[in-house]
């Protein structure tokens, strides 16, 4: 069974950089985090899906980069891929344990699609099998994803969730960084040398 393991990468993540902090270089430190986690995971392949263009440098050498416009629809997307499973994990949650995404894959066992809901709403993440089910329009930033979901599903226990994160979509949100938890190395060095 293949598996990708996708970044998500969209222009309006930038605008989350805490006062003194350039936008862009906010973007591209919490893109490298997230994707490292990514890159990290056994069996499955990373790839990055991006709005943003010159961010080939962040990523190891090989790996797929997939370029979308800003408002791309997920579902869009999806089409685009190629494997039997994906996890599509936005950009901003340059924190996030690998373990939850293991999780995702793990759920598409009970349902078609698997959602790690983020606080205040949206998603960080996502999982379904490829092609994607045709019923299913996400969107990461959707306040109601699961519930706009399970509203779409032809029927019921289509929509699994895991445990949820947060994603980092406002300065205020940098605050949720915990210094004690490993990765995040990149936004780490940025937020610290300011």
């Amino acid at each position: 069974m293949t598996r990708i393991a996708a970044v998500l990468v969209r222009q309006h993540m930038a605008q989350a950089a805490p006062p003194g902090v350039d936008p862009g270089e906010f973007l591209e430190a919490v893109a490298e985090d997230t994707y490292e986690m990514v890159a990290g995971l056994e069996l499955v392949t990373p790839v990055l899906i991006t709005s943003v263009p010159g961010l080939d440098e962040i990523v190891w050498p090989g790996t797929e980069i997939i370029a979308i416009e800003d408002d791309e629809p997920l579902k869009v997307t999806l089409a685009r891929l190629q494997a039997d499973q994906v996890a599509v994990i936005a950009a901003d949650a340059p924190d996030l344990p690998a373990l939850l995404v293991g999780k995702l894959f793990r759920e598409l066992g009970r349902a078609e699609i698997t959602v790690c809901p983020a606080e205040h709403g949206g998603a960080v993440a996502l999982a379904c099998a490829l092609p994607a089910p045709s019923w299913a329009d996400p969107d990461l930033d959707d306040r109601d994803l699961v519930a706009t979901l399970r509203a779409q599903a032809p029927g019921p226990r289509r929509v699994a969730t895991t445990p949820g994160w947060h994603r980092l979509r406002t300065h205020e949100d940098v605050q949720r960084l915990d210094p004690g938890l490993e990765g995040w190395d990149n936004t780490r060095a940025l937020l610290t040398s300011r």
